[in-house]
């Protein structure tokens, strides 16, 4: 196909094996990932195969797809993804280790082998070289931060917090919740939430272990 730069048809080349071997399109951060650049960039890549007619795509997940215009023999096989040495990618793998309560709190809930990819540049400076973890949230106490229903906080590893850290508790070994911390008095924590619909728990200290501090937030729509 003409008028498509070297960078382009080999785009072309890794989407045509990327179907073939997975049965499915590419997302842009798997292109991005393969070609070692920044997701914002794939994106335009592919705007501009879609201008010269190479490819349809539409706001559905994974949507991406050829035109007869831009089918060439589907190479045998592609380079490994480009070294991250050249342009770093900022997107980061965060194992989603199961649900945690946004109301009272609940028995954390295992699933394991869902990663989140998570763009790095969104992140408090230094939380990328940090352990991450993430989970998904039930409930609706932390509404008035932005953090609804079905969403994945992203946390860093940690069993120390100040008052004021946003934190994923566990509370009497066996439940956990995202609350706001705030260390009381006499050996007392209240885990705050930011819906005037609740209420805040008050715990002695020794029933509340931090597990993370809250430093990110993905949100599917």
């Amino acid at each position: 196909m003409k008028g498509l730069t070297d960078k382009q048809r080999k785009m072309l080349d890794f989407i045509a094996l990327f179907m073939r071997r997975e049965g499915m399109a590419p997302t842009v951060y798997e292109i991005a990932d393969q070609f070692g650049i920044r997701a914002a960039t794939a994106f335009a890549h592919l705007r501009a195969l879609q201008r010269k007619g190479a490819v349809k795509r539409s706001s559905k997940a994974r949507s991406l797809s050829l035109t007869g215009a831009a089918r060439r023999p589907v190479p045998a096989a592609f380079p490994q993804p480009a070294s991250v040495a050249a342009e770093p990618s900022p997107f980061l793998s965060v194992p989603v280790l199961g649900c945690i309560a946004a109301g009272a709190p609940m028995p954390a809930e295992e699933q394991a082998g869902e990663i989140l990819r998570f763009d790095s540049s969104l992140l408090p400076r230094g939380a990328a070289r940090q352990k991450l973890f993430a989970l998904r949230v039930t409930g609706e106490s932390m509404r008035d931060l932005g953090i609804l229903d079905g969403d994945l906080v992203l946390a860093r590893q940690t069993a120390e917090a100040k008052s004021g850290d946003l934190v994923v508790a566990l509370v009497d070994g066996t439940e956990t919740t995202v609350k706001t911390l705030a260390l009381l008095p006499r050996g007392v924590v209240e885990l705050r939430p930011a819906n005037p619909d609740y209420l805040p728990q008050r715990y002695p200290a020794g029933e509340v272990s931090i597990q993370g501090i809250v430093v990110g937030l993905s949100r599917s729509y």
